[in-house]
């Protein structure tokens, strides 16, 4: 069964950081993937590394961001229309970098397995590492459930007790994007949360679990400098999710989010 990945990382001025992504990537034992940078109004340095950069790697390409696709999550959602029916989609930003040079082949033999056992899930959520870049100092592991399968109520459940998958630790398969192929545009912080409980009320959602170390993520991004308003949307998110209920989730995610660091 061929397989293949696309990681989609959205850029604006962090040329700087890609030359790490994009070694890591370069030194994968699976050699079956591309690279879509999806670039927001930069300054000519920036563009001209990408230029050199698609020039010396034919794997990777970029693309301009559409202006009425805005944020982070504007970028993801232009990259979600360049994958291929067959391809597996990665969202990284420019400061993540893959964990060792295996993982991806790792990840495509679990995918590999799994369909010789005609269980095809539509997600597959590994685990990543937060990494403060400036102090080169390892942070917490980001884990959601365990190995195995879980239904879309399952998943649900997870979701309602304040857990989530790292985005960037999380593969998603053609059958996700048949079910959500983009971003709600009213989110500029939380977008990836809104998604998952979203994609959760599809009935046939299947997703997989794997207890992996798939990406090492810079934590220094722009949803850790705006406190308030990610607190504002992730109250958003699970508003529209449980409604009343909304509070139960959000106590669960921060009180997780206190004891890891008390850990």
């Amino acid at each position: 069964m061929s397989l293949s990945i696309l990681i989609v990382v959205p850029t604006l001025n962090s040329y700087s950081l890609l030359p790490t992504l994009l070694s890591s990537l370069q030194s994968q034992s699976f050699l079956d993937w591309r690279v879509v940078f999806i670039d927001g109004p930069s300054f000519s340095d920036h563009k001209n590394w990408l230029n050199s950069c698609c020039l010396q790697e034919s794997r990777c390409s970029w693309f301009d961001q559409d202006p009425a696709l805005q944020g982070i999550f504007g970028a993801m959602s232009q990259g979600f229309a360049h994958a291929h029916s067959d391809e597996w989609v990665l969202f990284w930003g420019s400061d993540d970098w893959a964990a060792s040079s295996h993982v991806l082949a790792d990840a495509l033999d679990v995918l590999r397995q799994s369909a010789a056992r005609s269980l095809s899930p539509d997600l597959l959520v590994c685990r990543g590492r937060y990494v403060d870049v400036s102090r080169s100092v390892m942070g917490r592991l980001s884990v959601f459930g365990c190995d195995g399968f879980l239904s879309a109520a399952r998943f649900r459940q997870f979701l309602f007790l304040g857990l989530t998958p790292p985005h960037q630790a999380t593969l998603f398969g053609p059958g996700a994007r048949q079910h959500l192929s983009s971003y709600s545009r009213g989110f500029r912080l939380s977008a990836d949360l809104d998604y998952f409980l979203t994609i959760s009320r599809s009935p046939q959602l299947i997703v997989q679990c794997l207890d992996l170390n798939l990406v090492h993520m810079g934590s220094g991004g722009v949803s850790g400098k705006q406190t308030c308003r990610r607190l504002h949307e992730v109250c958003k998110a699970y508003i529209r999710a449980f409604g009343w209920l909304w509070w139960v989730p959000f106590i669960f995610r921060y009180s997780r989010r206190v004891l890891g660091l008390l850990s």
